[in-house]
């Protein structure tokens, strides 16, 4: 009978659904999924056998494998661009597994213990995941005409390999240098499956000593925001309320990543009547400083600035330093999410959105422009000099602007 036609068991795979994926499934008893379904925990033996045998039912009509493939047919339609598509596809795949953290310390942890038909039950939802998103490669490739020199389920196979990898490591492990944060590890992923694994269709029949260089697609985009638009987007977020105010603040103030914002904790933030720092866990381990002075406009002081006026309002025991609605550690989806709400209304200078990548690269700039050696700036980022050189040329072209403007003023 399915689920659909029995409300009881919806209920209880809804209710396992959920406490696996705040609690993982060993710490989830089947009294506490009887008690949150409502339903008497007999009835859940009796539908099920026992944990395993719901747990197979999660995995078996939970759905999750092909909503991700109807989402991914919809997304093919409106892109040809592979850089596109393989960016938003590894987004949307970590911000999902982002929401379910602890289900994915379970199946690491736990997988070998469970009963053979539900390994099969994961096999089988990873391939049809892997099928949809081949499906998704196949057409983006086709229409970009492209080369590819692996097929498109080996692709998919290989994508979804490291994102899963990428997850276990951020779930399992602290203070790792593997990468500086999750935006650097989609960059270089990205960059590996489009130089590394595609080309443009007339270049796959070349020699290689005839190949010449690919331009690299993937190079970040460097947009710094004009300071009319971020002493308003600062507003805009005041008058949000202190925690918008405050993250806000530390993405100007102290050029971090929304990854690296969202696992902040109280304890990493360090100040005094001289200085106020924050301790960086994510990527690369170090201390940043979080500016008082944003774009030539003084926000508060060491003491009292929008971040220590947030914590003062807290009254939670929750050690994470932005907590969402529930009280608890605010996830970078729901970080993205505010920030697309917060800027809704503001245009940069090329006619789209800001992006919420686009304060880290606005202090990169900032601090070079003040003065900020190159080797100083690879200590408070993290990131090698040859990340760095696109901030350096604009830099630059923002001082030669500086200077002509000024000269023509003298005239």
């Amino acid at each position: 009978m399915s689920s659909q036609r029995n409300p009881t068991r919806q209920r209880l795979i809804t209710a396992a659904l959920e406490l696996f994926a705040s609690q993982g499934v060993t710490e989830t008893t089947t009294r506490q999924i009887s008690e949150r379904a409502d339903v008497n925990e007999v009835t859940l033996f009796r539908q099920f056998g026992n944990k395993h045998g719901l747990l197979l039912a999660v995995i078996e009509e939970a759905a999750v494998f092909t909503t991700l493939g109807q989402a991914l047919v919809e997304q093919a339609n409106q892109t040809s661009s592979l850089h596109q598509a393989l960016n938003e596809y590894a987004i949307a795949c970590l911000q999902a597994l982002e929401r379910v953290p602890e289900v994915v310390r379970s199946v690491v942890g736990e997988a070998g213990q469970y009963p053979s038909e539900n390994r099969q039950a994961l096999g089988q939802g990873f391939t049809q995941a892997n099928r949809y998103v081949a499906e998704y490669f196949q057409t983006v490739i086709d229409r970009g005409q492209l080369h590819s020199y692996l097929s498109a389920e080996r692709l998919a196979s290989l994508l979804n390999g490291m994102l899963l990898g990428y997850a276990v490591i951020e779930f399992t492990s602290e203070f790792h240098n593997l990468w500086q944060d999750r935006q650097d590890f989609l960059e270089n992923l990205v960059t590996l499956f489009l130089h590394g694994a595609v080309s443009p269709a007339e270049l796959s029949s070349l020699d290689s000593s005839s190949l010449v260089r690919v331009e690299n697609t993937a190079i970040e985009r460097i947009a710094d925001l004009p300071t009319q638009v971020v002493h308003s987007i600062l507003q805009r977020a005041k008058q949000q309320g202190l925690q918008s105010y405050a993250w806000v603040y530390v993405l100007f103030g102290a050029g971090l990543s929304p990854t690296e914002v969202v696992r902040l904790e109280r304890s990493h933030y360090i100040h005094d009547a001289h200085q106020q720092l924050v301790q960086v866990s994510q990527g690369t381990v170090r201390q940043v400083p979080i500016n008082q002075w944003i774009l030539g406009k003084r926000y508060g002081s060491y003491t009292k600035n929008p971040l220590t006026q947030w914590l003062k309002s807290r009254k939670d025991p929750q050690p994470a330093l932005f907590i969402n609605e529930v009280g608890s550690s605010l996830s970078e989806s729901e970080l993205r999410q505010q920030w697309r709400e917060l800027t809704q209304e503001f245009l940069t200078p090329d006619g789209r959105p800001p992006t919420i990548e686009q304060p880290q690269q606005t202090w990169c700039i900032d601090m070079l422009m003040r003065g900020i050696r190159v080797d100083d700036l690879k200590i408070l980022t993290g990131w090698s000099a040859e990340k760095l050189q696109p901030y350096v040329d604009r830099a630059r072209e923002k001082a030669a602007l500086e200077q002509a403007i000024r000269l023509d003023q003298k005239a």
